[in-house]
């Protein structure tokens, strides 16, 4: 156990160096589901083919880089081939979180697709839960640990598909009551403390399929990023030297364009008395009496130019869309009054403070 948990902590240190070979990945990139299913026998005090647990589980996992990620894994257990059973369908389940190491990309390299077989430690604690039925009397809850192999086969046109088959060691790290472990469904004493014990373990061997889903970049693994070397650099930039040579030595045209200036109207002079302030509660995008006081004091038949606003919390989207609905509520209520609206139009969030407003400037 300490050799695996060294070889795990030594992955762990080669991450940073792996990042660096692939192109940068999305959070939602280089997830994958998978089912697997086998059998369970204790390491000890058993019968070959005579004391089998059949299980089904499901595993959800990341890689983060091609040489390290995290899985999160449950497998459900049911009737014992010797007869044994707690009474329940599912007789017990244990969940766990576990670190998983590709030693194929970690000792050969990431060549930009994963091989078509692959070495894949995983190791990882988790909760044990046994069912008992009708009474409670081995009912209880474990600390538990796993540690295993999974020789993986990748397929499919994108590699997107991989099967595989691990032989594991599940540990019981935990437990105070009696449970019928062995062939002869004898009463045997559990224990107390958290310890690996042979005698409280059992050897697993699955099959499990997985599925890799599409990433961001198309695949559905990691790519290489597309580095240069500095002599493949050194040879652009004389390339680029060269031809800045040949440019200056060549005549230099002069094109003369004649532009036709024309004088620019005045501006109209904007003044505080032709500007009304309309404010929302934040938000919002409903006129208030306030509001319609201030607007009521516009004369029938003038003409108004309106900018909706919106305050700095939310996002850009929404603030564009709240400040145009500013806008067109304003316009909509002065139209219903006579007033002719030439434009009015929202401009998202205009400074860094609360601006909730609706500017009208009457010409």
């Amino acid at each position: 156990m300490k050799k695996l948990l060294l070889i795990f902590a030594a992955a762990l240190l080669t991450v940073s160096a792996n990042a660096q070979t692939v192109t940068e990945s999305k959070t939602s990139d280089n997830w994958y589901i998978g089912v697997n299913g086998g059998v369970a026998t204790a390491s000890k005090g058993h019968a070959w083919l005579k004391d089998l647990q059949p299980n089904a589980g499901l595993r959800l996992g990341r890689w983060f880089t091609p040489v390290f990620g995290l899985a999160v894994e449950s497998n459900a257990y049911f009737k014992n081939t010797n007869g044994y059973t707690t009474g329940t369908l599912v007789n017990a389940l244990n969940t766990s979180l576990l670190a998983t190491v590709n030693m194929s990309n970690w000792f050969g390299g990431y060549k930009g697709e994963p091989r078509c077989f692959e070495v894949i430690p995983v190791l990882g604690l988790g909760w044990g839960h046994i069912f008992g039925s009708p009474t409670e009397e081995y009912r209880q809850d474990l600390l538990t640990s796993k540690a295993g192999i999974d020789f993986a086969f990748n397929f499919g046109a994108s590699k997107q598909w991989q099967f595989y088959v691990e032989p594991s060691m599940n540990w019981a790290l935990n437990g105070t009551d009696k449970l019928k472990l062995n062939v002869n469904n004898e009463t045997t004493n559990w224990y107390d403390g958290v310890a690996y014990n042979l005698n409280k373990s059992a050897f697993q061997l699955n099959v499990g399929l997985v599925y890799k889903f599409k990433n961001s970049n198309g695949t559905h693994n990691f790519t290489i990023a597309q580095l240069r070397d500095q002599a493949e650099i050194d040879a652009l930039n004389a390339q680029i030297n060269d031809l800045r040579n040949e440019l200056a030595k060549k005549p230099k045209e002069v094109v003369k364009e004649i532009v036709k200036e024309t004088p620019a109207p005045a501006p109209q002079e904007v003044k505080v008395e032709n500007l009304v302030f309309v404010t929302f509660a934040q938000g919002k995008s409903l006129l208030t009496k306030e509001a319609k006081a201030a607007l009521d004091g516009i004369a029938e038949g003038k003409h108004v130019q309106i900018v909706g606003t919106a305050s700095p919390e939310g996002s850009k989207e929404i603030n564009d869309k709240l400040s145009q609905a500013r806008a067109d509520v304003v316009g909509d209520y002065l139209k219903s009054r006579g007033i002719i609206v030439d434009e009015a139009t929202g401009k998202g969030v205009q400074g860094t403070t609360s601006n909730r407003l609706a500017v009208v400037y009457v010409k």
